[in-house]
């Protein structure tokens, strides 16, 4: 074959395989239960032998509602995010690449060692660097300084991987980042997590489940910081300087669930926490929402129904159904307790721990109605007050340790939606 034939041959051969790796799943391979991929046959059974097994796992009691119809995710769980009760499940432990939603984990871990929020840093070109072909951005510009705050609106709001990799680089480079979400995810014992990017860009073997990221939801909400930012639904983001001043620009969260953007109703009583979509995570999703004192997290991943916004749907109808279930079910399993976290029975149930403020680094407490967030950012009223814990510095970063659990009075006051 003569040179250029072959130069031309493989310039198309390539162009086609690129648009195959980035096109998403549904556009190349329809998803049939004839191709669709299997779970596992022996899955992780942290939080209940139940939770190992492949499909779903629920015990109805009298007058428990049955559960949705048509859900299509490969993986879900529902649970009591307070006593740690998971209600129902759909193989919990696959280990599925995470999206966004791993930044979760990243702001769990990384949060306490940005204090405080005010603090500014100056973009260098560096900070941006190996960000990944289409990765979702806020608009963070080389040269222009932010703060702490605005880059973890950037992270939650707009899943910026822009901001994630500026806070990195404040927090000491993403390999350091990512070696203490490793590092933190076996402290929660979320152990089907592998991390290999902190912005949950699609990476090999970058894995996590679930139960994990539901276990990383459930962790982060003790935080006031993290709080805030999760049921922000809409805020100002710096933008560049025009006539030497800074302007500014209107960022919205893409949580559906949360703004009731693009057709997607608001859902009552939502508090976050966060949504993500990579061509080969699909879409995935945790959210937590109370109604009548009860506080439920659900979680979501990769559904194969062809309905628009489906992961939406079916986290709405599952906490639909767990809310109406709670009580009549009997529990498949729970939510772990971290390894360092103290419990009366040593299983993550026992009794409430007597109420603390939450104190110190994560920002106050809001055990007011609705606290505004700060800067003049739009949100939905903050979520939550929890339990405080004793902050010790461990390998590099910061972890809450010796905590009671399960947390206390989680969510005492909810905007109503």
């Amino acid at each position: 074959m003569p040179a250029l034939k072959k130069i031309a041959l493989t310039v198309t051969s390539a162009a086609l395989l690129s648009a195959f790796v980035v096109s998403p799943a549904s556009a190349v391979d329809k998803d049939t239960p004839a191709n669709r991929p299997k779970p596992p046959a022996g899955m992780s059974r942290v939080g209940g032998e139940l939770l190992g097994r492949t499909g779903t796992q629920v015990k109805l009691g009298a007058g428990a509602p049955v559960l949705p119809k048509d859900l299509t995710g490969r993986s879900w769980i529902v649970a009591d995010a307070e006593n740690g009760e998971v209600l129902a499940a759909h193989n919990p432990h696959w280990r599925l690449p995470p999206a966004s939603t791993l930044k979760m984990l990243f702001a769990d871990t990384v949060m306490p060692g940005l204090q405080p929020k005010t603090r500014t840093h100056t973009v260098q070109e560096e900070d941006l660097a190996d960000l990944g072909e289409g990765s979702s951005l806020v608009g963070v510009k080389e040269h222009l300084s932010y703060t702490v705050h605005d880059l973890w609106l950037g992270v939650f709001l707009r899943s910026g991987n822009d901001a994630v990799h500026v806070l990195s680089s404040m927090y000491g480079g993403i390999p350091k980042t990512v070696a203490d979400m490793q590092a933190h995810a076996v402290e929660l014992q979320a152990l089907d997590t592998k991390v290999v990017s902190p912005d949950g860009y699609d990476a090999p073997d970058q894995v996590s489940s679930a139960y994990d990221l539901t276990l990383f939801a459930r962790s982060g909400l003790q935080k006031a910081d993290f709080r805030e930012y999760c049921s922000t639904a809409e805020a100002d983001f710096p933008g560049t300087k025009k006539n030497g001043k800074r302007e500014s620009f209107k960022i919205q969260n893409t949580n559906r669930l949360l703004t009731g953007a693009d057709g997607v109703d608001p859902y009552k009583g939502i508090a976050g926490v966060k949504n993500g979509y990579t061509t080969h995570a699909g879409n995935t999703f945790t959210g937590v929402a109370e109604r009548n004192g009860k506080v439920l997290l659900v979680t979501v991943m990769n559904p194969s129904s062809n309905e628009r916004h489906a992961v939406y749907k079916e986290a709405a109808g599952l906490l639909d159904w767990g809310f109406a279930a709670s009580g009549k079910v009997t529990p498949v399993g729970e939510l772990v307790p971290p390894k360092s976290a103290s419990t009366e029975t040593g299983t993550g149930k026992g009794p409430a721990a007597a109420h603390e403020e939450d104190k110190g680094r994560n920002g106050p407490s809001h055990n007011t109605e609705a606290a505004a967030a700060d800067g003049g950012n739009r949100g939905v009223g903050i979520a939550l007050g929890i339990a405080g814990g004793v902050l010790v510095l461990l390998a590099g970063g910061v972890f809450l340790v010796n905590r009671r659990w399960p947390l206390p009075d989680l969510m005492r006051r909810l905007p109503r939606r």
